[in-house]
């Protein structure tokens, strides 16, 4: 019968979770289960060395539990990079829920995730994600304190969303004019994927500027609305990843750049808010450096949404977020030039100054 059992597939996975490649030293990660509303979490806590970690709720419906494990595993690593680049007191954490926003979401299990992350005692602070929404969080503070991003109207920071586009589009004119010569994306060929509120709000400054922009999602009645809301072109050829763009703008789930579509890549920058845009952070990094396509870190332009929320924890309101969120632009030039002067992706550089910063705070705490 164990033999069975450790031969199933579907049964029993045998990499173990501490083997797991994005596990990454996590501290903690909390399996939470509900019955009666149907809730399946996982929270992961991947480093509180800066502070507590901070790091918003998905909701997804996953093929399978160890998909959702990954994903929360990679997200919530992410998270201390983020925090750490953009040099906020905080630590990385993120959640994930399983199932469909859509069906399976009831504001009981929304309620019963708040009492789970509640009973962490504040180490993880949770916030808005794909599939959870600010109601959802009005929610959330009904059990905890340990939430940001609730509605304006109940004293919080509101949506991220408008906030995380625009330091997406300072990180991409940045990016811009390291590549280009210069940061005007007027005339500029952009294909933004995915056009949720964060991609949204993105086309809606590029038009502006006068970017010629293209937009694709798997919503067909989202690209209809969007489309003629800005004039974006919706993109109809066969290949997104070998479109005739300059800019690539990823900004739905992670993993786009990967071992089949990096070589079809024609953008010269690559420039989104997605969540780990690169599969291997090592390997994709370097074959886009040896392509001369300058990929601004993904976990560094789309960090105005945590800019955004971390004033509700630490007093500041909106224009101090959105200045903070423009500083974006100068720390994605400096990220550039540190790579360059030293020879490695920006990938590499910027995980090494987000790593120094936390090591050289937990040095500091271990000599108090």
């Amino acid at each position: 019968m164990i033999t069975e059992v450790i031969h199933s597939s579907e049964l029993y996975k045998i990499d173990p979770v501490f083997g797991q490649l994005s596990f990454d030293n996590h501290e903690q990660i909390v399996f939470c289960n509900d019955k009666d509303t149907g809730l399946k979490a996982i929270i992961g806590i991947h480093n509180t060395v800066l502070g507590p970690a901070l790091g918003g709720t998905r909701i997804w419906k996953y093929n399978n539990e160890w998909e959702a494990l990954n994903d929360v595993l990679r997200l919530s690593r992410g998270m201390t990079y983020k925090s750490a680049i953009t040099g906020l007191n905080l630590g990385g954490g993120k959640a994930v829920i399983i199932g469909d926003a859509k069906i399976d979401k009831t504001p009981e299990m929304i309620r019963k995730f708040g009492e789970y992350v509640n009973s962490l005692s504040g180490k993880y602070i949770t916030a808005e994600d794909v599939g959870s929404t600010t109601q959802d969080m009005d929610i959330i503070r009904e059990v905890t304190p340990f939430v940001t991003g609730v509605s304006q109207s109940k004293g919080g920071s509101g949506n991220p969303s408008p906030v995380t586009a625009y330091g997406v589009y300072m990180g991409m004119k940045a990016a811009a004019k390291y590549q280009f010569g210069n940061d005007n994306l007027g005339g500029k060929k952009i294909l933004v994927q995915g056009i949720g509120h964060v991609g949204e709000t993105l086309v809606d400054y590029l038009t502006k500027e006068g970017a010629l922009v293209q937009i694709t999602d798997i919503n067909e009645a989202r690209l209809t609305e969007i489309s003629q809301k800005y004039g974006a072109t919706v993109f109809t050829g066969p290949d997104l990843y070998a479109a005739d763009v300059d800019i690539y703008a990823p900004c739905a789930l992670g993993a786009t750049i990967n071992d089949e579509t990096i070589n079809k890549l024609k953008a010269k920058v690559i420039a989104g808010a997605a969540n780990n845009q690169l599969a291997n952070d090592s390997i994709h990094g370097q074959i886009l450096k040896d392509k001369g396509i300058s990929y601004a870190p993904d976990f560094l332009i789309n960090a105005g949404g945590i800019i955004n929320v971390y004033g509700e924890i630490v007093g500041y309101g909106a224009d101090e977020a959105m200045r903070r969120t423009e500083n974006i632009y100068n720390t994605t030039l400096e990220i550039f030039g540190f790579a360059e002067q030293n020879g490695i992706t920006t990938q590499q550089a910027a995980m090494s100054i987000a790593q120094n910063r936390i090591a050289a705070r937990k040095k500091e705490n271990a000599t108090k």
